[in-house]
């Protein structure tokens, strides 16, 4: 399927402010429509500020009210570059998710 830059690229004046939970969702339907179903993700955030703790829960529940899943199947930390690199001097914000999907056999 191409990685984000394939699915949404930021050439096209269509992505430029385009909401990230219709970019999630639009993923989530093509993944679906392949045959798969999202059976868990890991989600960690890398950022000086700002603190994700008293938000996490929020964001694990918007997270799975989008994907379609239960909130328990969605974890998201948060970490600190510990002042150090773009991300410890507050010049950037890095995110990485891993999913785990799993193929419907014909039985389901």
């Amino acid at each position: 399927m191409g990685d984000i830059g394939q699915l949404f690229p930021d050439t096209d004046p269509a992505n430029r402010g385009r909401d990230s939970a219709e970019m999630l969702a639009a993923a989530r339907d093509a993944v679906l429509a392949l045959g798969w179903r999202i059976v868990n993700l890991d989600c960690v955030v890398f950022a000086q500020r700002p603190k994700l703790l008293p938000y996490r829960q929020q964001i694990r529940q918007r997270i799975a009210e989008i994907l379609g899943i239960d909130v328990e199947c969605v974890s998201v930390k948060g970490k600190t570059g510990e002042h150090v690199g773009p991300v410890g001097l507050e010049e950037a914000i890095e995110a990485q998710c891993v999913v785990l999907l799993q193929k419907h056999s014909a039985s389901q």
